[in-house]
């Protein structure tokens, strides 16, 4: 009998010790073989803490790092590609896995079943292959979540059909919105490890310089993205999004045939137009879990109760970092 594949993830983050933690339990307990952590910014609790752990890898990205990295040109100014240096660096130098996934902080992975098995399963010449994300719903207050669930939301593959079902379930919005969400409809890859000329970006995998640009699906699989999980946590994140991340400006319209406004466009028109309350509207609309969004959301099979807990995870797997 062959030996099933082992996997692990690689993430740049910088984040405070119970995020990077929370982010580490979990894959842990999902069976990464590894987890490597590289560091955006020093964190001393959890650098600690990652050491001490036999599955996990950690780099402190500090300047010396990226003098080793980069010779004179140094730290990249963006997180971009500070993000695809340092996937590449773990691809390349040492991933002790057979498959590699490149997420983020926020993002985890949910496996309908073990995911050695979907990977083994994978054809023999594939390079990469995509886990599609769902975008956490924040909770509304008037009717939360059973206990242990969180709701969260898809969106259809096909631009068409996305068209379509985000105008009807988001309708103030939907035309300036791709697949009602906030953040990547790309998802992210999994990629096969032990290739010197391979290379990964934020939402792809490079040969030679070429993307592979058909990356088999990965459909036993989620990638739950907790990328707006409170008015507070959105707030606080929306300053540097608009500026520099997700909303920045120069990206290409959210919506999945190039038309309407782009997210940052998109919500600078409300601030102008309407200031914080107009803001609050969108965010009820689209990021609440309120009883007619799900409906709407279940009404074309898009609204997931996902008992996803990486605070449990972080208690057993890091004991004692509250």
């Amino acid at each position: 009998m062959t030996d099933l594949p082992t996997w692990g993830v690689v993430a740049t983050i910088r984040a405070p010790a119970r995020d990077i933690l929370n982010f580490a339990a979990h894959h842990i307990e999902l069976g990464a073989h590894r987890v490597h952590v590289y560091l955006d910014a020093p964190e001393s609790q959890a650098e600690a803490a990652l050491r001490d752990h036999p599955k996990c890898r950690v780099i402190v990205c500090d300047d010396g790092y990226w003098r080793r990295r980069r010779k004179r040109a140094g730290r990249p100014e963006a997180h971009q590609p500070r993000q695809s240096i340092n996937a590449t660096h773990c691809l390349r130098r040492r991933p002790q896995v057979d498959w590699l996934a490149h997420i983020d902080v926020d993002e985890f992975l949910w496996p309908d079943t073990p995911l050695p098995g979907q990977l083994a399963a994978l054809p023999d010449d594939c390079l990469s292959a995509r886990v599609r994300p769902v975008e956490a719903l924040a909770p509304d207050p008037d009717a939360p979540p059973p206990d242990g669930i969180r709701w969260f939301k898809s969106c259809a593959r096909l631009a068409g059909q996305r068209r379509d079902e985000t105008a009807e379930i988001y309708p103030g919005y939907g035309a300036h919105l791709n697949g009602g969400f906030l953040s990547h409809v790309a998802g992210k890859v999994f990629v096969r490890t032990g290739d010197p000329e391979v290379s990964l970006r934020i939402h792809n995998a490079f040969r030679h310089g070429e993307m592979d640009a058909s990356p088999p699906e990965m459909p036993g699989t989620r990638l739950c993205h907790l990328h707006a999980t409170g008015w507070a946590q959105w707030r606080d994140t929306y300053a540097y999004r608009i500026a520099h991340g997700s909303y920045r400006a120069g990206l290409r319209p959210a919506a999945p045939d190039g038309s309407g406004l782009n997210m940052h466009a998109l919500l600078r028109m409300l601030e102008d137009e309407g200031g914080e309350a107009a803001l609050r509207r969108f965010w009820r609309e689209v990021c609440v879990a309120t009883p007619a969004l799900r409906a709407r959301l279940e009404a074309h099979g898009r609204l997931h109760a996902i008992p996803l807990d990486p605070a449990a995870a972080r208690a057993r797997q890091f004991p004692g970092i509250t």
